[in-house]
């Protein structure tokens, strides 16, 4: 059957294939401070693609998932507009998306460094006091959030993430999601690599709780090389660190249109994602669908 497209997002194509499944795919487009930019990121949708697949394998144990297939041969007739989606689609289960963004923290940095500077406190919890900027937290902490229609998400207190989905099902978002990051972050620890934060999608399929989207990716979570991690400062992280760094640097108001990126930092930024995934997975990118 045809597919249909559904939905555009600022990275990734949602289609309907029909038979309670759909198919993501994983665009090449890059956004930063919430603005989309005019030149995409050449293999980044692969890199999300494949490194989301290699986790799911990985957390099979102890995280069941929408996917189906990744290969493209399972896939159905797209579009021609929709480009080739080798090695950027997801053949999933449909499911009913979780209202909360599943957060997880092992290091303090981002919006909970912020907080925890205002009010020594992280999503309303309050924590030691002297705590410096990428300090490692005692034990990961599941730190969820809203998923806002506009504008940023808002985080939020674990009591009320039990009001907006319930105490059962947020006790087992909470648990699988730890778990998750604690398999993930020890995986990536012996390759060098710190996952200081994730964000997980959760769903629910025949009611069952599953791991959906992106897992685990340099856009859904924080990589820090651990060589380069101090407390107190803010290490370079396996992302699009370079094309915000360029952004920062050109004077631009961060309101659209965004100005046209160099082809040295389009470069440097692909580099990152690719060795993200090439150190993590301990496999070739060029042995990915549609790379050959």
């Amino acid at each position: 059957m045809a597919v249909s497209h559904l939905y555009a997002g600022k990275v990734r194509d949602v289609y309907d294939a029909g038979d309670g499944l759909l198919l993501l795919v994983a665009s090449d487009r890059i956004s930063a401070f919430d603005v989309v930019m005019p030149e995409p990121v050449p293999d980044k949708g692969r890199v999300l693609t494949a490194m989301t697949a290699f986790w799911l394998e990985h957390l099979a144990d102890v995280a069941p998932s929408a996917l189906v297939s990744v290969d493209p041969a399972d896939f159905p007739d797209m579009p021609e507009d929709a480009g080739d989606v080798a090695g950027r689609a997801m053949l999933v289960r449909r499911a009913e998306m979780l209202p909360i963004e599943c957060i997880v923290r092992g290091y303090l940095s981002g919006s909970a460094w912020k907080e925890y500077r205002r009010s020594a406190t992280m999503h309303g919890t309050p924590l030691a006091a002297g705590l410096e900027e990428s300090a490692q937290l005692p034990e990961p902490v599941f730190t969820p959030s809203t998923k806002a229609q506009a504008g940023h998400d808002e985080n939020i207190s674990f009591g009320d993430a039990v009001d907006l989905v319930g105490r059962e099902l947020a006790e087992r978002a909470r648990e699988m999601s730890l778990e998750s990051y604690r398999r993930g972050s020890a995986w990536a620890a012996e390759r060098g690599i710190i996952v200081a934060d994730t964000k997980f999608e959760l769903g629910l399929v025949d009611g069952e709780l599953v791991l959906c989207d992106e897992v685990l990716t340099p856009d859904s979570s924080r990589f820090w090389p651990a060589a380069e991690w101090r407390p107190g400062s803010t290490p370079p992280s396996f992302d699009k660190q370079p094309v915000r760094d360029w952004l920062e640097a050109s004077g631009w108001d961060k309101q659209p249109p965004p100005p046209s990126l160099p082809d040295e930092v389009v470069d440097a930024c692909r580099q990152r994602y690719v060795t993200a995934y090439e150190r993590v997975t301990d496999r070739r990118f060029a042995d990915w669908h549609g790379r050959s």
